[in-house]
């Protein structure tokens, strides 16, 4: 059976809104909030490292430890903004996207907005009763950035 157009759809605006949410939140927002778009054992992990972050209080502690060192968070000066995203809804209860992101930081010495870093954000998303959330999350830096 083919899948339900509108459903697709549908599953695909709630996920992108999702990332905007996530990436929002990173730089301004509640963390609890946060954190609620992610599955109880999401993971996080970022290509070249041997760390790989488990479950929502070890995403917690990751995200903590970003804004203590003033790397991202409120004060920070930097924001997420994610470009050319692609979702792809695999069945009705999961999916994956793939979004180019650039990571910019405002506070470049009163000379404006700096790119501080480039990548891809490399997504899988499953559906929960509370609605999709962020299952897996694997980040591709680009070496020139």
């Amino acid at each position: 059976m083919d899948p339900d157009p509108i459903e697709q759809v549908a599953a695909e605006l709630e996920i992108r809104n999702v990332l905007a949410r996530l990436a929002h939140l990173a730089d301004d927002g509640d963390l609890e909030e946060y954190l609620d778009n992610f599955t109880e054992d999401a993971t996080w992990a970022t290509a070249g490292s041997d760390q790989v972050r488990r479950g929502r209080d070890d995403l917690l502690a990751g995200a903590l430890e970003r804004r203590s060192s003033g790397i991202q968070g409120p004060g920070s000066g930097t924001r997420h903004v994610l470009t050319t995203t692609a979702v792809e809804v695999l069945d009705s209860g999961r999916a994956t996207a793939r979004s180019y992101f650039l990571f910019l930081d405002t506070n470049d010495g009163g000379r404006g907005v700096a790119v501080r870093l480039t990548g891809r954000y490399l997504d899988d998303f499953r559906r929960t009763p509370m609605g999709w959330k962020l299952a897996g999350r694997r980040i591709v830096t680009d070496v020139n950035s």
